[in-house]
């Protein structure tokens, strides 16, 4: 009888564990099947490339995270990166390459706050509108990189100055850790003891919970939301040129779709879309996971279609399951 309860206590306990590292878990099971399946999986060049693949969203996810803690969703995450790369990459040739990366990445923090500015003046303190103002602002900063850029995406084989900063970012590395992944885990370790150590980041967290309880404790709301999209702005631009440093060319399009693979990641990741709970380390493995599952398919032969339907899935699961925890 006691051997039956004990086996009874050691499923509950293994129960538990998968319930509360879902994520992981998944990852794992991912990670295991698709290396049987196909042995590239585990080279050392697949793993490099991983690591280069991951960069761009894991920077734009963790403003993301940012973003939806705080109870908002920041969809101009897609026209800051066009605009960003188009900045960047037309100044190259005209102030060099070292201050074109620095307008680049004022550019996107700029956009962020421009964004920002106009959610506190129009009182848009809902998720619903602040969704629909940033997607109008989304349209305004992809059209003006279109308008930049007459529509044409440029390479940076065809610029006439150095960019040899920007090889370095998109191509080198240190064994297999890229010099973007590096990058990566300097900013991560800033924003993980920014939300996790400082007033201003545990204030974003009850800020997200209950907005007028905030306001009523004396959380300076309109200061979180400010540095929420000035920093969701900030990473969209640092993603934004770790990408177009990895395929070496600038489109006008080329952040389209990143808004979503960045809400996919941080709600698989374990925040909340109603706000006041998330963690920046949390979204890494739903980064971890969208970057995975998208090279596990390509290695298995999936197609892009398919590959499209079942992060759409992924993500309608992911926000049912964050419902069914408020229940």
């Amino acid at each position: 009888m006691e051997a039956i309860n004990e086996k009874g206590r050691a499923l509950n306990r293994a129960g538990k564990f998968i319930q509360t590292n879902l994520v992981l878990v998944v990852l794992i099971v991912l990670v295991v099947i698709t290396a049987v399946a196909e042995p590239r999986f585990v080279s050392s060049a697949n793993i490099a490339n991983i690591l280069r693949q991951f960069g761009p969203l894991a920077f734009v996810s963790l403003g993301m995270t940012f973003a939806i803690i705080a109870g908002f969703i920041d969809l101009s995450v897609a026209g800051i990166i066009n605009l960003t790369v188009v900045v960047t990459i037309t100044l190259i040739d005209v102030l060099g390459q070292v201050p074109a990366l620095c307008v680049g990445l004022l550019v996107g923090a700029g956009a962020g706050y421009l964004n920002s500015k106009i959610l506190i003046s129009g009182g848009a303190t809902t998720q619903a509108r602040a969704l629909f103002i940033t997607f109008g602002m989304s349209t305004i900063y992809g059209a003006l990189a279109l308008l930049i850029s007459g529509g044409s995406t440029k390479q940076l084989r065809s610029l006439g100055s150095d960019y040899s900063l920007f090889q370095s970012i998109g191509q080198d590395g240190f064994g297999i850790l890229p010099v973007s992944f590096i990058i990566f885990l300097g900013c991560l370790a800033v924003l993980y003891i920014f939300q996790s150590k400082t007033y201003m980041g545990r204030a974003i967290n009850l800020t997200g919970g209950n907005k007028k309880a905030a306001n009523l404790a004396g959380i300076p709301v309109n200061r979180s939301i400010t540095i929420i999209f000035t920093l969701s702005g900030l990473m969209a631009a640092v993603g934004a040129i770790v990408l177009f440093s990895r395929v070496t060319s600038a489109s006008p399009l080329i952040g389209e779709g990143y808004e979503t693979n960045a809400i996919l990641a941080v709600v698989v990741g374990g925040s909340s879309l109603l706000g006041g709970n998330g963690s920046v380390l949390k979204t890494i493995l739903g980064v971890l996971l969208v970057t995975l599952m998208s090279n596990c398919l390509n290695l298995l032969g999936v197609s892009t279609y398919m590959q499209v339907v079942v992060k759409g899935a992924i993500l309608v699961i992911a926000i049912w399951l964050d419902n069914r925890r408020k229940v």
